[in-house]
């Protein structure tokens, strides 16, 4: 299972600092003012061959300091019910505040582990002001500067300590895939669950934001056994205004992280969004397969080929490069093709567990490299002699060995991943191509 992270804390403390530098990156905004982080930035950190995910707490900016005070209660509240490490930041320079204090008064309730940040130590002279913290009743305070990047290395051991192993009975589903329905509130997630099950497993209204949580059923009809997953509604950052939405978005990523292949949601009349966008961002983020179902195509009333098409392009156009995957056109209500996503879902994850043998590959490949080869650069000439898929990966992984690696381009990586989807069918799953030396 994924394991995930949450970093709270009063503002200006150096929250979105300390998210840029644990996931390497700068999605999150820094600034000296108070309550720049108006968004929860959602990033991935890779730790001695672990990985978890990370959310960055930070926003609920509201005018009226009493409303500011009650709404970072909230966040962290809602941390502490879902986060499995809890990064609690405080500032050495200014010390104990008494929004800390009251921070620091829920965080003493809770079983996550509680680690506590005392931020911006730049020199050795500041760490002697971090015994304040212990007032606070969280340990020891644990000394780092996000923005010179002292001490997170150290931090990232503790983090990956408190994380722990993933449980026995995680690992032994492993087997079983999981199907994950995602897309934007009130695109029909519910609704074809309970087509698939035959029941009225979840609750369907025309409130977006009905299903709050992510549920996890077995479903062994008609030949199949999978896990099936209805996540919570995932809404864009800045329409997330009530605290039990927040939450049940952190759970849908969760529910993406978790899962073998995504089924994603869309709305037929409203057609493709920025939302459906970012919602694959996430999903190509964490490499999963991908499966489009266009719902409520019952209530579209051109159905021609012609309109099918229209719509086909233009998701694939939106979401380019990325665009070898299934689309279908179903209706959950009239259940028109229910029965055709399960199968594709499953063709899908075959595909994603496709081996294709080195001969077969060689066979194939050396002969399109050899008339196609990587251009030259600076004169010299990049030779690819050998290739090879990568066993034992969570997604199909091809090696191409060359006397020049560094000189290709990611250009001649996606013709490569292109001509091996044109011989062999990966759609759906995405391909890693890596070059290495000869």
């Amino acid at each position: 299972m994924s394991k995930l992270v949450a970093i709270v804390g009063r503002p200006n403390v150096g929250k979105s600092t300390l998210f840029n530098r644990l996931t390497g990156t700068r999605q999150a905004i820094v600034s000296d003012e108070a309550g720049t982080t108006r968004d929860r930035q959602y990033g991935k950190c890779e730790w001695g061959k672990q990985e978890f995910s990370i959310v960055d707490t930070g926003g609920w900016v509201v005018k009226s300091d009493d409303i500011f005070e009650g709404e970072i209660r909230k966040q962290v509240t809602l941390a502490t019910e879902e986060a499995d490490v809890i990064l609690f930041v405080v500032d050495v320079k200014n010390g104990i505040t008494d929004l800390d204090a009251e921070v620091a008064t829920i965080l003493r309730r809770t079983k996550v582990p509680v680690i506590l940040c005392a931020n911006k130590t730049d020199n050795n002279e500041e760490r002697y002001g971090s015994a304040e913290f212990y007032k606070l009743g969280l340990g020891d305070p644990f000394c780092i500067s996000a923005i010179t990047g002292s001490g997170t290395g150290d931090l990232l051991d503790l983090i990956i300590e408190k994380l722990g192993k993933e449980k026995d009975d995680d690992a032994a589903e492993d087997n079983i895939p999981r199907f994950s329905v995602v897309g934007r509130p009130n695109a029909g997630k519910s609704s074809i669950v309970n087509a698939f099950l035959g029941e009225d497993r979840n609750i369907v209204t025309n409130i977006a934001g009905t299903t709050r949580d992510s549920i996890l059923t077995r479903y062994t009809k008609f030949g199949f056994d999978f896990y099936l997953v209805d996540t919570a509604g995932i809404r864009r950052k800045n329409k997330v205004t009530e605290n039990l939405e927040f939450y049940s978005v952190m759970r849908a990523i969760r529910s993406i992280e978790n899962s073998d292949v995504c089924i994603l949601m869309i709305d037929a009349t409203r057609g493709i969004e920025s939302q459906d966008l970012n919602i694959v961002q996430i999903i190509q983020k964490n490499q999963k397969s991908l499966v489009v179902v266009v719902n409520k195509w019952d209530l579209v009333e051109d159905k021609s080929n012609t309109a099918i098409k229209h719509f086909e392009d233009a998701i694939r156009n939106r979401m380019a490069p990325f665009v070898d995957f299934p689309i279908i056109f179903a209706s959950a209500v009239t259940k028109q093709r229910i029965f055709k996503v399960l199968e594709i879902a499953k063709d899908v994850y075959l595909a994603r567990k496709r081996r294709v043998s080195t001969s077969k590959l060689n066979e194939e490949m050396l002969p399109l490299i050899e008339s196609y080869p990587p251009p030259s650069i600076k004169g010299k000439y990049i030779k690819i002699k050998y290739c090879a898929q990568v066993p034992n990966t969570q997604v199909p992984s091809f090696v191409f060995y060359a006397n020049l690696p560094q000189y290709v381009k990611e250009p001649y990586r996606r013709f490569l991943e292109n001509k091996i989807r044109e011989r062999w069918n990966f759609s759906g799953t995405p391909i890693n191509i890596f070059i290495r030396q000869k």
